[in-house]
């Protein structure tokens, strides 16, 4: 809906995921399991499959085994799979930054025993940087990691991590150091050799995958399962939420347009006063309200990924995408319900999903409060935080 610009090949690996998501994802996540967790195994099937059209594979360079693909393409492909299920898409969004930070950051071990396991779909990684008194200041982080001969001894609680109960590796963040910027310190760990304790939270929405608190008690991790440099977890998460909140504001772009899709969907089909609804003038623009603010999302969200490809600083422009495509899909998500009348606070129709879902879609990777707050730093060069 709306026209987009792309190439042939994007245009054919685009139409492709779609078919294949139309088939097989949207019955069972929409319908089957809607707001049920889907197991491990058959939300696994899912995530080698998708490896297949480029989502997770696609973000990792041909010289680490990955599909290589440009950042357009995969903000494109993965719009896709927000717009078909938006807990479809957590699993494919941290197992791709999970990727990225092996194929970066990681020795040539880990990067080796780990690394084809997430392109090819067969691994679930988790990253563990919220803590419970720890948001969207990551320099507050507690979770300590205590130097023990050729090992580190971790001890701390992580929550509000996605993939939690599905996770075989956790990249953790840690402090090794007590100055706030230099302390910080990336480690993977292997669930089965380092094992941690899992405990699933139930949410308003997002249900169908796993968002988990994690308890880290005497875990004990070589030296050598470091990721990056000692101290250096701080500048490589900064680097890593500029890059995400795209991928985020992907997922309130994805919502919001399915919401405009099953709006536009019942309003040329419910009659009311001898013609369908659409045929009514409040409803009409409604539906060009949302129409032009689901275009707008997708072209500041378009616009921080190109950035990004181009190797040029997008932190603002990516604050503006996540924070005005998430609230866009609220608002949007909304409309769609009071189009849909009574029917759309029934579960008889998905317009009732997408409402609660868009409501925390303005929430991870940063609050809209702290998207703002970012933007106002970047515009007046006055820190607000």
């Amino acid at each position: 809906m709306g026209y987009v610009f792309r190439t042939e090949e994007q245009q054919g690996a685009v139409d492709g995921l779609r078919r294949y998501l139309a088939d097989k994802a949207d019955p069972l996540f929409n319908k089957e399991y809607r707001d049920r967790f889907m197991p491990k195994e058959q939300m696994g099937e899912f995530m080698r499959e998708l490896s297949e059209f480029g989502l997770i594979s696609g973000v990792v360079g041909e010289e680490h085994g990955g599909l290589g693909l440009d950042w357009l393409t995969m903000i494109m492909l993965f719009e896709e799979v927000a717009a078909t299920s938006i807990d479809l898409s957590v699993p494919v969004l941290i197992n791709s930054f999970g990727a990225q930070m092996i194929a970066r950051l990681a020795p040539a071990h880990l990067r080796e025993r780990y690394l084809p396991g997430l392109l090819k779909g067969e691994l679930f990684c988790s990253a563990g940087i919220s803590e419970p008194d720890v948001g969207s200041n990551v320099l507050e982080i507690k979770t300590r990691a205590r130097r023990d001969g050729d090992h580190y001894i971790i001890n701390g609680e992580k929550t509000w991590i996605s993939n939690g109960s599905y996770s075989d590796i956790l990249i953790c963040t840690c402090r090794t150091g007590d100055d706030p910027r230099r302390g910080l310190t990336h480690f993977l760990l292997d669930r089965k050799e380092h094992p941690y304790e899992v405990r699933d939270i139930h949410k308003i929405a997002w249900n169908s995958q796993s968002t988990a608190q994690i308890f880290l008690t005497d875990v004990r991790v070589p030296a050598s399962n470091m990721l990056g440099n000692e101290g250096e977890a701080l500048k490589n998460t900064l680097t890593m939420f500029e890059r995400s909140r795209v991928f985020v504001a992907a997922q309130g772009l994805g919502i919001a347009r399915r919401a405009l899709e099953e709006a536009t969907r019942y309003a040329t089909e419910r009659k009311q006063h001898g013609k369908v609804i659409a045929g009514h003038q409040l409803i009409s623009a409604m539906l060009a309200e949302m129409a032009t603010n689901v275009d707008a999302a997708r072209l500041l969200t378009q616009r921080a990924a190109s950035m990004i490809e181009a190797g040029v600083p997008a932190e603002m422009e990516a604050a503006m995408a996540k924070y005005f495509a998430c609230e866009a899909a609220v608002t949007i998500a909304r409309q769609a319900v009071q189009i849909h009348g009574g029917n759309g606070v029934t579960k008889e129709f998905l317009v009732e999903k997408l409402a609660r879902e868009a409501i925390v879609a303005p929430i991870p990777e940063g609050t809209t409060q702290i998207q703002q707050l970012i933007i106002g730093r970047a515009l007046t060069g006055v820190n607000a935080f």
